[in-house]
């Protein structure tokens, strides 16, 4: 028999016990009651006269009805032969032959008669009429009442402890379920990421064929972790291996294993491993697995205690005496340093595999592969320029540019997505979207932002520090103007010189402000604060010190790293001060350059790049140049 069959059969038998159980106990009050109604009607004593007709038959009292008060008259003035008292009325009889009840709730008056009829001085006779049932309108309603109450106090705990029974062991169990489907993704539909396909081979040709590795008496691997940025394409890479493999595939996060109750969190862990290896070959993949967090020793309180047992509980299961033969664990984080170090040792996660972002042919296929399902002008659109617009982005940016371009499309009015909206949408994704802050800029701020990025834009082309697509004055995100400079190719390694290149750029706004109107303004603060980050980082950790000290500060603890610090900022400081000289003197030597492209922003509040480099060009023969800038 199958495990899920098992697990049906027990259901049916544990829903059929508490069917029963329920049965028995309606069966037991139901005999209950009824011994006692006998009981009453056994113990009540032979009566005569009108005490007798009262108990055989209550109907003629029924006719009138009266009040309490009444009643309480006819007894003090003692015209009251008989009192029949029922659980729900009382039957009064006069000297006179008159007859009728008084409806008494819940026994209201019925103490008071016994008490009476117990002294001496009690001129009537007491009657106990227990099979008697007299029920006016109201007490009808509140008998119903009564009974609903009742009912309600005894059903209601149970349905309260029956419900925290069922949501502990939901709870106990958790939302991890396989796909009903093994994944169809494989490796050559995820764009990119070779790499990582590559270190993921091995684990394919195990979860394909397990008998391979048990044969030369090779451990198989436990578990894979990948590192990489948001976005890169770890999900897809996890559900690719599972598709390449047949395996199936269990999804969750790295908060899964959190829960409200002490000691759910280690019920988790077991449920998720016994349902992976009942289902085997298995693919478990734990996204934000940094959410595990590190085991602490502190004593801190319950919830680190209960972290602690949640990774340790996770450790026994990837490493212990359970076999886990055909199970697979990949986790996915941004921050790997977060995991516990015992996660990380071999053993548990044994590889690790950097999923990278994609180089500049990846993302022209990216492109292509999700153009394909909007309506295009293929032939307008360069997906390789494309490609060299998006340096750095991820995928996930990616698929976003092209959403984005469609909506640009349809805010349009236009039929076909063109590349002029693939343009808009870098935009958008790189600096933000188009705002309306330049109607509250002044005639001088709109002249000085002209500046400002008149001097990013020529400082950069004159550098070559990238390729310079347009300067604009049209404020986006929270920039007031751009310069949108893209990298020619992608790059991982770079030379001093490039870096210096790059802080000049970053310096070219405030020195063109300072060169055309003698004094610079608040808007290069960010400048400021990109170029002294650059520069501390030059002198502290790329070892690019003007007095070749070599000496890193990363290498140092945090707690001793801030002590020399002074030292490193000095060095920093020195450098961008050489670096703003060299900066002011290319602007001074090309002001005409710096003045057309100003003037044209104010005109246009966009320049192409391409008008930027043929300025240069035309003023280059014209101009007083000293020497030639160094080009990266």
């Amino acid at each position: 028999m199958k495990p899920g069959n098992n697990s049906l059969e027990k259901k049916r038998v544990r829903k059929l016990a508490m069917a029963a159980v329920a049965g028995l106990i309606a069966v037991l009050v139901g005999w209950g009651v009824w011994c006692f109604q006998h009981r009453a009607v056994q113990q009540a004593p032979a009566l005569s006269g009108i005490a007798s007709e009262m108990r055989e038959d209550a109907s003629p009292w029924t006719h009138a009805e009266k009040d309490a008060s009444m009643m309480l008259r006819d007894i003090h003035d003692t015209k009251v032969v008989a009192i029949g008292v029922s659980p729900n009325a009382i039957l009064v009889s006069l000297r006179d032959g008159s007859k009728y009840f008084v409806t008494d709730h819940n026994a209201t008056f019925s103490h008071a008669l016994l008490l009476g009829e117990r002294s001496d001085a009690a001129a009537y006779q007491l009657v106990w009429l227990p099979n008697v049932d007299i029920h006016s309108d109201g007490a009808r309603w509140t008998r119903l009442f009564d009974q609903f109450h009742d009912a309600l106090s005894v059903l209601l705990p149970l349905a309260l402890i029956g419900g925290m029974a069922w949501f502990m062991r939901r709870e106990m169990k958790g939302s991890a379920t396989l796909l009903s489907e093994t994944p169809t993704l494989r490796f050559d539909d995820v764009i990119g990421a070779n790499e990582a396909k590559a270190a993921l081979a091995d684990i394919r040709a195990y979860l394909s064929d397990p008998k391979q590795f048990s044969s030369l008496g090779v451990r198989a691997p436990c578990g894979i972790l990948m590192v990489g940025a948001p976005g890169v394409g770890k999900t897809r890479l996890a559900q690719a291996l599972a598709g390449e493999c047949g395996a199936n595939f269990i999804s969750i996060t790295g908060s899964y294993f959190s829960a409200k109750y002490y000691g759910v969190g280690i019920q988790k862990v077991r449920h998720l491993f016994e349902l992976a290896r009942k289902n085997a070959p298995t693919v478990i993949f734990i996204d934000e697995a940094d959410g595990l967090a590190k085991r602490t020793d502190t004593g801190a309180g319950p919830v680190e205690a209960e972290s602690n047992r949640i990774i340790n509980q996770l450790l026994a299961e990837m490493d212990g005496f359970e076999s886990n033969e055909g199970v697979i664990v990949v986790a996915a984080t941004n921050h790997p340093d977060n995991l516990d170090e015992a996660l990380r040792r071999p053993g548990r996660f044994d590889r690790t595999v950097q999923v990278r972002l994609p180089d500049r042919e990846d993302r022209a296929k990216i492109f292509r592969f999700y153009a394909q399902r909007l309506k295009s002008k293929a032939a307008d659109i360069d997906y390789d320029q494309l490609s060299r617009l998006t340096t750095g982005l991820s995928p996930a940016t990616v698929a976003m540019v092209v959403n984005q371009a469609g909506l640009i499309a349809r805010r349009a009015g236009d039929n076909e997505i063109a590349a002029k909206h693939f343009m808009e949408a870098i935009k958008i994704a790189r600096i933000g979207d188009v705002s309306g802050a330049e109607r509250a800029l002044t005639e001088d701020e709109r002249q000085r932002v002209a500046v400002h990025e008149a001097g990013h834009g020529l400082v950069a082309a004159l550098l070559g520090t990238g390729v310079l697509e347009e300067v604009t004055i049209l404020p986006r995100g929270g920039a007031l103007g751009v310069a949108l400079i893209t990298k020619a190719q992608d790059k991982h390694l770079y030379r001093e010189t490039e870096i210096r290149n790059e802080i000049q750029v970053l310096l070219g706004g405030r020195n063109a402000e300072i060169l055309m109107f003698s004094e610079a303004s608040s808007g290069a603060a960010s400048d400021l604060q990109e170029a002294s980050r650059i520069s501390l980082d030059m002198v502290s950790k790329f070892g690019f010190n003007n007095d070749g000290d070599l000496f890193s500060l990363a290498a140092l603890p945090s707690q001793y790293a801030g002590l020399q610090m002074k030292s490193a900022i000095e060095h920093a400081n020195v450098l961008l001060r050489e670096l703003n000289e060299l900066c002011y003197g290319l602007l001074r030597a090309y002001e005409p350059v710096l003045r057309d492209i100003s003037d044209q922003l104010l005109e246009h509040e966009t320049v192409p790049g391409d008008t930027v480099y043929r300025l240069i060009a035309e003023h280059k023969s014209t101009l007083n140049i000293v020497h030639e800038p160094a080009a990266a």
